[in-house]
């Protein structure tokens, strides 16, 4: 048996749980993407990564296994972040920041969550830095975690690090991810597979949520 056969065969057995990353209008919707020019190519990954995130919901809710949303929530400006942007770390928000509380942007995009499914709400780039989502996966007694949304190389890379850190096994499945250039996407899913993550795709994440063979 190979080590990645080994790796899935440990998933086996339930407690997974799927954490979708900031699929929201600022990162998703296309009209709020012209500003990046994205290639043709890359806008087809983006709407694609959405749309199969979207069915790895559905998926999950059907085979019972509970969905976490992990969203940005930018009432303040983060410091470093405006420093790094503009070589100000005093630069006010403006109408380019990202899914601002209370504006169009920080709207789910294609998929949302019911009521019954938690929320949390993160400043930075990770879904875990402050946001209690460590505490609630450990009182439901997940074991692993498969990581979804947007975007590949920065939100997705660093709640998926930080999963591993806190000793949840990791799957990321690559067409449920996308970036805004695809080699930054492959460049990420390279570093995920070397050091954090089993990549997969959704088909396998879906068969292993089912308990089915993968290899």
């Amino acid at each position: 048996m190979s080590l990645r056969d080994r790796q899935l065969a440990a998933l086996g057995g339930g407690g997974g749980a799927l954490l979708v990353v900031d699929v929201q209008r600022s990162f998703g919707d296309p009209e709020m993407l012209a500003d990046f020019s994205l290639s043709e190519q890359a806008a087809a990954d983006v709407a694609a990564a959405v749309s199969r995130s979207a069915e790895l919901v559905a998926d999950a809710r059907a085979d019972g296994v509970p969905v976490y949303w992990i969203e940005l929530a930018t009432e303040t400006p983060w410091r470093a972040s405006q420093w790094l942007r503009t070589g100000d770390p005093d630069h006010p928000i403006d109408d380019g920041e990202p899914c601002v509380v209370g504006t169009e942007g920080a709207e789910w995009y294609v998929l949302e969550p019911r009521d019954d499914e938690p929320r949390f709400r993160k400043t930075g780039y990770s879904g875990f830095l402050g946001t209690g989502l460590a505490e609630r996966l450990r009182a439901d007694g997940i074991r692993w975690v498969s990581v979804i949304g947007l975007t590949t190389e920065c939100c997705i890379l660093a709640t998926a690090t930080d999963a591993v850190q806190l000793d949840w096994p990791v799957f990321v499945p690559r067409d449920a991810t996308a970036a805004y250039a695809p080699h930054l996407h492959e460049n990420a899913l390279g570093l995920l597979a070397l050091n954090v993550a089993v990549i997969g795709d959704a088909d396998e994440l879906v068969a292993l949520w089912g308990g089915e063979e993968t290899s």
